[in-house]
Order: C-alpha cells, then structure tokens, then sequence
C-alpha cells in the first residue's frame, strides 16, 4: 500500500444535485398559462380539502403553482418579489409552434404580444 489517497472524479456531487432538482421541479411557464384559463383556475383556486397536501390545499398560489401552510403565508408570498418576478414572467405569450415555424424560415415572425396579468385577490 501506498500513502496516496484516492485521486476524485469528475462528476463531484452533481449526480445526486441533479436528483433533488428532478424531485422538485416546478411547473413551466406554459404550463401554468394553462392553469391560468378561468375553467382550470376556478378548479384549483377552489380545491376540495386534501389532507396530504399543505394546507390541505385551501390556499394555493396560482401564477406559481405553490401551496401554503395558511391565509398569512400566501399573503405574504402575493407580496413578495419572487411572486411579482414571475407575474412579469407570465406577461409574454407562451412559445408556440407557429412561432417556432416562424423562427425557422416557414412564415412571417410576429413577436409576441404582453398581456397584463392580475395577481390572484388575498384570501380572506
């Protein structure tokens, strides 16, 4: 035996960072324009009591697809600059096929338009 400890990989911590990111992965931006039609928003602003999720779902954040432990959390989230980053995110139309037909050569590229998107009212 030598004295020589064991020379490291290159991978690191990575592989395992990469788990815990899958594991958490929030909605895409397109997705939650989905969520944000007035007949899917009404379904999830008004959830029947699930005891497994937090807050047994009752308070939900729409625009960033999160639950809160109560009225105060959520509250507070509405407030803060995470929430008002992601209202000015969900401004510009989702990417579409059209435009992507567009960007490749097979039509007439028009830039999406910005739409004004309203933060859900504070739950009372």
């Amino acid at each position: 035996m030598t004295r020589y400890g064991r020379k490291k990989t290159h991978k690191g911590y990575t592989a395992s960072h990469k788990k815990d990111k899958t594991k958490r992965r929030a909605k895409d931006i397109d997705q939650i324009h989905v969520d944000m039609q007035p007949e899917n928003a009404e379904k999830l602003l008004n959830q029947e009591v699930d005891y497994d999720m937090p807050g047994d779902a009752q308070f939900y954040c729409l625009h960033c697809a999160r639950y809160f432990m109560d009225k105060n959390s959520l509250n507070d989230h509405l407030k803060s600059k995470n929430h008002k980053r992601r209202l000015k995110a969900l401004e510009e139309e989702p990417y579409s096929q059209a435009e992507a037909e567009a960007a490749a050569g097979m039509g007439n590229y028009i830039p999406p338009k910005r739409r004004r998107v309203e933060s859900q009212p504070p739950k009372e």
